[in-house]
């Protein structure tokens, strides 16, 4: 049942459903599935012996989209994994993983780079596409292009005597020229590259600039001209405003930018993908020995010291208007939990209609992908369904027991 162009004719009935755009939900409708896309939605459908599936009270709505994702990283290990793994072990871990986030109903999801050996996040997103694998539809950034001692450095997990590097790293215009041309080349959807330090790796700090102005427009110019999007990792309020200043199309998590950085994001419609949950649930934990047990001492020395601009930022970002697309960096924690990204955007302020539209239209929007997202004739037939309304309770979009991609049924509920 994998892949994508589910051949079935279907007929979905459903008591409430969202398009993925609108304000409010509706109330019953009917949805026609033909060769893997919406064909027509209404009171009352063609069904032209179609197979009806009747989802009962059930709220209809878009296949999610999660534009931040590590669908290699194994949070029980974090940045270990790629010390000692093959990139087959790497690889073959990742199936479990992606079938669950299909399960939950994530059918797009935007991998943000591996630390594997090899780029092994282009071999599964072939493999999604072609039916050999079962899980969400996947965009990938196959590395984390860095400077040397940047955030995407992982070699000083090596003992020093070892003398050997681990990252895709770059210093200089012309070494970061060619970094992006070789992912380009690999057959990447986007690159991703280290704007600044970060919370979780001990060697650097989230508001440490790692690539100079000069580097990060030569990078994203570089891949531009091949007609490839840019995002960074970063933190800090200027290495956001240099990456935005670049050209970037999105930040990932930005959670230090100032108020002056995110009207700049306005300004030039660069979508900001917040990561939410991570931040907060650090932030929740803060005086928690038990939460911070096995993690290394600096992590929560960081978040004590931003706690305070963190929660700023927070605030900014709720009340303005940068557009948001949903992503949540699963796989630094684990990935079943990504969904709880929702819950973490509402308590920060932003409305359940801005949540779900960032993981929806806006996410598409983001993507480049005019067929995803929504819920209207000529859409990829990516439909979930579940029992509650998330825009009543944010909690229930967690519960999703009816999951179709691009036509295909991969779950259905057990009654």
């Amino acid at each position: 049942m994998a892949g994508e162009g589910g051949n079935a004719d279907v007929v979905l009935v459903a008591a409430r459903w969202w398009d993925g755009l609108a304000e409010q939900p509706g109330s019953r409708i009917e949805t026609a599935v033909r060769g893997g896309v919406v064909a027509e939605v209404g009171p009352s459908v063609d069904r032209g012996g179609a197979e009806v599936i009747d989802l009962g009270d059930r709220m209809l709505l878009p296949g999610l989209i999660d534009c931040h994702v590590h669908t290699t990283m194994d949070p029980a290990r974090l940045l270990g994994t790629f010390v000692s793994d093959s990139s087959a072990a790497i690889a073959l871990r990742s199936l479990p993983v992606l079938r669950d986030l299909l399960d939950r109903g994530f059918t797009t999801v935007r991998d943000l780079a591996t630390f594997a050996g090899e780029p092994v996040t282009l071999a599964l997103r072939d493999a999604v596409a072609r039916g050999l694998v079962v899980g969400p539809r996947m965009v990938v950034a196959p590395h984390l292009i860095s400077s040397r001692g940047g955030h995407g450095d992982l070699s000083p997990l090596l003992a020093a005597h070892l003398h050997r590097e681990i990252g895709t790293l770059a210093d200089g215009p012309a070494a970061v020229v060619r970094a992006v041309r070789e992912d380009i080349r690999a057959g990447a959807d986007w690159i991703k590259f280290g704007a600044t330090g970060g919370f979780a790796t001990p060697a650097d700090d989230p508001e440490q600039l790692t690539f100079t102005q000069e580097e990060m427009n030569a990078l994203v110019a570089a891949a531009g001209d091949l007609g490839i999007p840019c995002t960074p990792h970063a933190y800090g309020d200027e290495g956001v405003a240099r990456a935005v200043r670049a050209g970037v199309r999105s930040v990932e998590h930005g959670n230090l930018a100032s108020a002056r950085t995110l009207a700049l994001m306005e300004e030039r419609e660069v979508f900001l993908v917040p990561t939410r949950f991570m931040v907060a649930d650090a932030l929740d934990h803060l005086d928690d020995d038990t939460y911070w047990k096995g993690k290394d001492p600096a992590e929560r020395e960081k978040f004590t010291r931003y706690a305070g601009q963190l929660r700023e930022s927070a605030r900014n970002v709720a009340a303005g208007d940068v557009r948001i697309a949903f992503g949540t960096d699963a796989g630094m924690f684990p990935h079943r939990d990504n969904w709880r990204e929702f819950p973490a955007m509402v308590e920060s302020g932003i409305t359940p209609l801005r949540a779900l539209r960032s993981a929806t239209g806006v996410a598409a929007e983001l993507l480049k992908r005019p067929d995803l997202g929504r819920v209207e004739p000529g859409a990829t037939a990516d439909l979930i369904a579940l029992p509650g309304n998330p825009f009543d309770d944010i909690e229930a979009i967690g519960h999703a027991d009816f999951v179709m991609k691009a036509g295909t049924l991969h779950r259905r509920p057990a009654r």
